[in-house]
C-alpha cells in the first residue's frame, strides 16, 4: 500500500466510519510529526518494511513520553496515531 492516508497539512479525528483506527484518535501525515523519535523499546518497533504499530505507541516526544503509533508497514496506508489522551485543544 505504502500511501499517506491523510495529505500532509490536515488531520482527522477517527469517527465509526473510518476504517484505520479507534474512533477518536488523532490520524496525522508522517511528514507533519516534529520534535519525536522512534520508542527506546525495541519491541515496539516491529514490521517488516516500516512499523506497523501492532505492538503500542512506537513514537515519543524529544522527552521519552509515548505520544502517538507510526503505522508505515508496507501492507497498510501511512500515518501517525495521536493518543488523544495526549492533545489539549485549546
Amino acid at each position: 500500500m505504502e500511501e499517506d492516508y491523510i495529505p500532509q497539512g490536515y488531520f482527522l479525528i477517527v469517527n465509526e466510519e473510518d476504517k484505520v483506527d479507534e474512533k477518536g484518535t488523532i490520524i496525522i501525515n508522517m511528514k507533519d510529526l516534529i520534535n519525536s523519535k522512534h520508542h527506546p523499546d525495541g519491541d515496539r518497533l516491529n514490521g517488516c518494511c516500516g512499523l506497523d504499530g501492532l505492538d503500542g505507541m512506537n513514537r515519543v516526544c524529544l522527552n521519552d513520553h509515548e505520544t502517538g503509533t507510526e503505522n508505515s508497514d508496507c501492507w497498510m496506508p501511512h500515518y501517525i496515531a495521536i493518543n488523544p489522551n495526549m492533545v489539549n485543544f485549546t
